[in-house]
This record gives C-alpha cells, structure tokens and sequence, in this order.
C-alpha cells in the first residue's frame, strides 16, 4: 500500500463543502461487535448538513471493505446477538468487494478527518493511529504513544503509579515470565484474593477469570492466554463501588472532566463480565452517579491528571474503584463505547454535552491537532 502524505494546507481551511468524515469500525479485536454498534451510533448522529460521512469495516479476518452510509445495517444482526463486520449475506454490513490497495490508500487520503471507532487491539492500540499519522490524516482520539501504552495495562499501571496516581496491587506475567513459574507463583500470592487473571490488551472484560482458590490460577492463565500472550494478575479490592469518569479535551486542547457514573452488577454476578455489559443486562447503570461533592470532585481531578500522564488526547474514560477511604485507578480506556447509551457519552450528557455535540467537538479536536510531532 502507499499512502502518499496530505498537502500542507490543513482541513481548518475547508469552508465550501462538508467535512469529509471517515467512520472505521468492526476490527480484528475481540471487541469487533461492540466496534460496530458505536460506530452505527456516530453515522446516525452525524449531522449531513456539516459532513460529508463515509465508512469502511474492518473485517475480523483483517480485510478492509467499503460500508455504506447506513447504520442501520450496522445494526442489523440477522439473527445474531451482535452484529459485526460481514462481505456477504442477507444483513451485509459492506459491499461484497474490498478495495484493493491503491482504492484503500485513495479512501484515506480522500477524508477530511478519521473518526476510528475502533475498540482493543489493531485499532486502539496505535496501530491505526500509526498508520494515520504516516498518511498525514488527522483522526479522532489519543496519538501512536498513548495508544498503546493505555492499552497494555501493565504499561498503563506502571506509568500511572509513576505519576504518583493511585492504583491497585497487580503482577504481570509475560512470555519470558512463563518461563519462570515458580517465580510468578511466588509473586502472585502476595496479592489479596480474589484474583482477576486478564488479558493485558483486551477489553469489554474479555478472557477474565475471578479467582478465588490459588489451585484455579493455572486455568484462569490459560484462559486469558486464548486472548493474549501477555496477562495481568489484579488483586481484588473488598467493598469497591466501580465508578468511572470521561474525559474530553476542550476547545483549545485542555482537559475536563465529566460527571461520574456508577456500575452496580445484580447479585448472581460475581463481576461486570462481557455478559453482564452487553447480553443480559445484568447491571445498573447509574448516571451520575451517587458520590459525596468532594468525592467526586476528586475523582474527577484523577481522571483529568490520568489523562495527562498517559498523554492522552481527544477522549478517555477513566475507570475507578472507590471505597471508604481510598479511590483506586483501575484502568484508562483511548476509545471507550461510543453507543448513545454507553457510559462515555451517557456521563457527557449528565454533564450537559449530548450526543451529537459530544461527536462534534471529537472532530473539531482532531482537525485543530492534526498530524505529526507535537
């Protein structure tokens, strides 16, 4: 593929047409279903009069197809629980024939600006961003760096106590670590039970395991190994309220803070897995959520200086654990759920910023960034 690099005159001088939006969604990550409901999401709230929408799927496979401007066939399942990325078929999200490599690199470098509505590895993780910033296309969201940094959650956490922020106890066990099992034996059992065993760059609570007996570590290892060749061990936090807090970048590049929300799983769950977020609503989700003036106040203050620590840019959703007297990072998420009812936008809203306004002032970030060193 070659993509040549945009002309020096930036898209800020566009004035005599709609901005030409590219929405990139579905993806090779286990999150692809969610990918595609946030991105039917963002072409319905698009407002045509401003931009010019256009969009292409990612196939889980990797390929790259052309999608019509239609979200509802985004949304159509066909009988499937979620949708996803497709070629063929009743409910075809795409046109039958992905774009050939020249096609691919003219789609891009014909855009205006990227909306990357994509979620976990391959697309949050800096590999699109990558691939934009060589293109010279600026997009929405945190750069190359920040990207993946958040997206590792050993990383993530190694930065973020780095910053002096609080975070919770946890043991990464890598590759090389594997190798030495007696050691990683031996520093896990430091950790207060119960343990979650994750991937360490997977999302949407994907390839957890709760662990409360030390003899189910090996199979909770294996479990999240299916998904990643790198796992983070957390220790549990006893009588944590799971509280979260979006971050937006003002108009000149500053960041602010939103209104805090509150997960609450039902009992019969033993924590807020992949089931209980997207299949049987099995949690309540309260916005904004139930917090004393100054606790909030200071989790919003976290968020903002987790935000900065990662470099963050554009968006991020900050996830906390509260207790009586701590407040714990548990992780920061580049390219949160984007569905008018997922808890990113639905805290802007508390917050006074709706959907569509939320979407806008995405873009017109992106556009004042650009591209490049900075």
């Amino acid at each position: 593929m070659t993509l040549a690099p945009r002309e020096a005159d930036s898209v800020t001088g566009v004035t005599d047409r709609p901005l030409r939006v590219l929405v990139i969604f579905g993806g090779r990550s286990s999150e692809h279903e969610i990918s595609c409901l946030s991105a039917a999401g963002v072409l319905r709230a698009l407002d045509r009069a401003r931009y010019d929408a256009r969009a292409v799927g990612i196939l889980p496979d990797g390929r790259w197809v052309s999608a019509p401007d239609d979200p509802d066939l985004i949304t159509a399942t066909g009988g499937r629980s979620l949708p996803s990325v497709v070629d063929s078929g009743e409910h075809a999200v795409l046109l039958p024939e992905p774009p050939g490599d020249h096609a691919l690199a003219e789609a891009i470098s014909g855009v205006d600006v990227v909306f990357p509505v994509l979620h976990g590895p391959w697309g949050e993780d800096g590999t699109i961003q990558g691939l934009l910033e060589m293109a010279g296309v600026p997009y929405v969201g945190s750069g190359v760096f920040s990207s993946a940094a958040s997206m590792d959650k050993g990383h993530m956490k190694a930065m973020l106590a780095h910053a002096g922020l609080p975070i919770g106890d946890y043991v990464m066990v890598t590759p090389r670590d594997r190798q030495r099992n007696d050691e990683v034996r031996s520093r896990v059992t430091n950790l207060a039970l119960p343990w979650f065993v994750k991937p360490a760059r997977a999302g949407s609570s994907v390839g957890i395991t709760r662990v409360t007996d030390p003899l189910d570590l090996d199979a909770a290892l294996a479990e999240a190994l299916r998904w990643d060749p790198r796992v983070i061990i957390e220790a549990g936090i006893a009588k944590a309220r799971e509280i979260e807090c979006g971050v937006l970048a003002d108009a000149d590049g500053t960041p602010i803070a939103s209104r805090c929300a509150e997960i609450r799983v039902r009992p019969g769950r033993d924590f807020y897995d992949y089931e209980a977020k997207y299949l049987d609503d099995a949690a309540d989700l309260i916005v904004p959520a139930e917090l004393p003036v100054h606790i909030e106040d200071e989790v919003r203050a976290f968020a903002v200086r987790a935000f900065d620590a990662l470099d963050c840019e554009g968006l991020a959703r900050v996830d906390f654990f509260v207790t009586d007297d701590a407040i714990v990072i548990n992780e920061v998420n580049t390219m949160p759920g984007f569905t008018p009812i997922s808890m990113y936008p639905r805290m802007w809203a508390a917050t006074g910023v709706d959907y569509a306004e939320l979407i806008d002032r995405l873009i017109a970030d992106a556009v004042r960034r650009g591209t490049g060193l900075r």
